[in-house]
């Protein structure tokens, strides 16, 4: 089973990164990076489910903060507004 989720998730990546590579305007390659992002997320929280560690847990909400914050950065850079808006 865990597998199955392994391999969705790496789908998952393997299309966030064509999208990232190939995608015509720069909004889709930042809601690609926000999903692979996530996508990260999900890598984490199997993983501390499977070895039963806290560790990746915290790996997983860490990186969802980081992720978020430089999502809504980039895109504020995208619409040429100031970070203090």
């Amino acid at each position: 089973m865990i597998t199955l989720f392994y391999t969705g998730l790496c789908v998952c990546c393997f299309l966030c990164l064509y999208r990232l590579g190939r995608g015509p305007t720069a909004p889709d390659r930042t809601v690609a990076i926000d999903i692979l992002g996530t996508v990260v997320v999900g890598f984490c929280a199997i993983l501390g489910m499977v070895t039963k560690s806290d560790f990746y847990l915290n790996v997983a909400l860490a990186w969802a903060l980081l992720s978020f914050i430089g999502t809504i950065a980039l895109s504020k850079f995208l619409e040429g507004r100031s970070f203090d808006d």
